[in-house]
């Protein structure tokens, strides 16, 4: 008995370690998203920080559309960024679970 649990709690470690190995690796994923019609684009670490936004320059005279546009496309980077890391994060910790019936539904 103390075998097995001492077996699961060797396997969380080393979970947790690949977990934390995973979301240092995710700081070097860029993803990349553009308006719809490309005059904001917008570079994010699957770790969601923001590495580069470039403009079109004829943004720069209608505040109000500058900012709806960057809402826009800053959520769709985030969104897309959250994605990848839950996924990513999601297969780490699947595969690290212990074997415990009815637990697997859990990582789908």
């Amino acid at each position: 008995m103390f075998g097995d649990i001492m077996g699961m709690m060797g396997k969380l470690k080393e979970t947790r370690a690949k977990v934390e190995e995973t979301k240092k690796r995710l700081d070097t994923v860029l993803l990349d998203e553009k308006a719809a019609d490309g005059s904001v684009s917008v570079t994010i670490t699957a770790n969601r920080e923001i590495k580069s936004i470039s403009l079109e320059d004829h943004l720069l005279k209608d505040k109000e559309q500058l900012e709806d546009y960057l809402v826009i496309t800053l959520n769709k980077a985030i969104a897309k960024a959250t994605g990848v890391q839950e996924t990513e994060l999601a297969a780490v910790a699947k595969e690290g679970m212990p074997n415990i019936p009815g637990m697997d539904s859990l990582f789908k």
